[in-house]
C-alpha cells in the first residue's frame, strides 16, 4: 500500500502585527542584487497595506487584478514580464485571498518551469521547484495559504496546479489584515471553508490526520458563525485558524460534490468561487443533510440573499460545457461516493443538478 506523502508549509507565523515582520523574515531570502517582487489586491493600492509593504531597491509591487479568478494566460503573462524585467527574482510575497495566493505560488512555479501554466494543470505534473513564495492572507476561508494547489482558469478547463512544490515557503498570518474585508466576499471566503470540512468529512478519502483537521476547524466555524451572537475580534483569529486546519483537512483528503459543482459555475459563468460554492451546496442536501441544514440557518442567520435561477438562461452548449468541467474532476468525485461514483455521477444527474440552482 502506497500511503501520500505531502509536503507542509515550511515556516508560519501567527500573531495580530505580524505582517510587520516581512522585512526581517524576507532578509535572508535576498541573493545577489535579485528583487522580491510583492503581488497584492488591486484594492489595496493607495490603501494603508500598500504603505506598509517594505520595499527595498529594486523591489516591486504588482496589484493583481481580482475582478476574475485567477488564469493560465494572466500566469504566464505575469511571468514573462518578470522575466524580461528582471531575469531572476529572490521570489514573490502575496497579500490578498484566494486569488492572489494562488497567482504567488503560480507564478513562483512558472519561473523554473518552461512553457504554459496551463500545461501543468493537474497532479504531480509540475518537474521544479519554484522561487521561493510567501503568503499573507487578507481573508480567510479558502485554506489557499496551506495548500497544495494553486486553482487556474485555461484554455479547456478550471483545476489546480496540484504539486509537492506548490506550498509556500512562508505563511503569515495576522488576523488584522483580514478584518477590512468586503463583508459578502468575507462571507463567502468562510463558508468555503465550511464547506471544505463538511466535505472532507463526509468523504470516502477520510482518515485519522484528516478527520483531526477537519473536525477542528468545522468546530471553530460553527462556533462563528452559529454559536455566537456578534462578530468579534476573537471570530478573525478563530476563522483564520479554521481556514488554516480545513486547508490541513483536504491536503489530507479531498473536497466533493459542491466544489465540482463550483468549477463549472466558475468556468462557464464566471462565478466567483466561495459563492459558487454557496450556490451548489445550497441544493445538496441530499448528500450532506446536516451540513447543508446548518449552512441554510447561517445564511438565514446572517441575512445572506443567494442569487437563485443562475443557470436558467444558459444555452445548450454552455450547459454541457458546465457538466463536462464538473464531471471530469474524478478525484472529487470520488471523495464524495466512493470507487464507484460514475454509477451515481451521470450527465444527466449533473445536469438535473445544474438545474435546480
Amino acid at each position: 500500500m502506497s500511503f501520500k506523502n505531502f509536503p507542509m508549509v515550511t515556516r508560519v507565523v501567527y500573531g495580530r502585527g505580524c505582517s510587520r515582520q516581512i522585512e526581517e523574515i524576507v532578509k535572508p531570502v535576498r541573493k545577489n542584487g535579485h528583487p522580491v517582487i510583492y503581488f497584492a489586491d488591486h484594492c489595496f493600492k493607495g490603501k494603508t497595506l500598500e504603505k506598509n509593504i517594505p520595499i527595498q531597491k529594486n523591489d516591486k509591487i504588482i496589484f493583481i487584478d481580482t475582478d476574475r479568478e485567477p488564469t493560465t494566460a494572466y500566469v504566464d503573462r505575469l511571468r514573462d514580464e518578470l522575466v524580461g524585467e528582471f531575469g531572476e527574482i529572490s521570489g514573490i510575497i502575496g497579500y490578498g485571498g484566494g486569488s492572489v495566493l494562488d497567482m504567488t505560488k503560480a507564478v513562483a512555479l512558472m519561473m523554473t518551469n518552461k512553457g504554459s501554466s496551463a500545461d501543468y494543470q493537474g497532479w504531480d505534473l509540475v518537474k521544479n521547484e519554484g522561487v521561493y513564495h510567501a503568503g499573507v492572507p487578507t481573508l480567510s476561508g479558502t485554506g489557499a495559504e496551506v495548500s497544495r494547489t494553486c486553482v487556474l482558469t485555461g484554455p479547456d478547463r478550471k483545476l489546480g496546479m496540484n504539486s509537492d512544490f506548490t506550498p509556500f515557503n512562508q505563511v503569515i498570518l495576522d488576523p488584522k489584515l483580514t478584518e477590512d474585508a468586503p463583508k459578502d466576499q468575507a462571507f463567502y471566503t468562510g463558508m468555503d471553508c465550511y464547506i471544505h470540512c463538511i466535505e472532507s468529512l463526509n468523504g470516502t478519502y477520510l482518515n485519522a490526520f484528516s478527520r483531526s483537521y477537519g473536525e477542528k476547524a468545522l468546530e471553530l466555524c460553527k462556533k462563528i458563525y452559529l454559536e455566537k451572537e456578534e462578530w468579534d475580534d476573537e471570530s478573525y483569529e478563530d476563522l483564520m485558524m479554521a481556514s488554516w486546519h480545513g486547508g490541513m483537512s483536504i491536503a489530507y483528503s479531498q473536497v466533493g460534490v459542491a466544489h465540482a459543482l463550483s468549477y463549472g459555475l466558475s468556468y462557464v459563468m464566471g462565478i466567483r468561487h466561495g459563492l459558487g460554492n454557496c450556490i451548489a451546496f445550497n441544493q445538496i442536501e441530499e448528500y450532506y443533510p446536516e451540513g447543508v441544514r446548518d449552512f441554510k440557518k447561517i445564511i438565514e442567520k446572517f441575512k445572506i440573499e443567494l442569487p437563485k435561477n443562475v443557470c436558467s438562461e444558459l444555452s445548450e452548449d454552455e450547459m454541457k460545457k458546465m457538466v463536462g468541467i464538473a464531471i471530469r474532476l474524478e478525484p472529487l468525485w470520488e471523495n464524495a461516493f466512493g470507487k464507484n461514483w460514475r454509477e451515481i455521477v451521470t450527465e444527466k444527474k449533473v445536469r438535473e443538478l445544474y438545474e435546480k440552482m
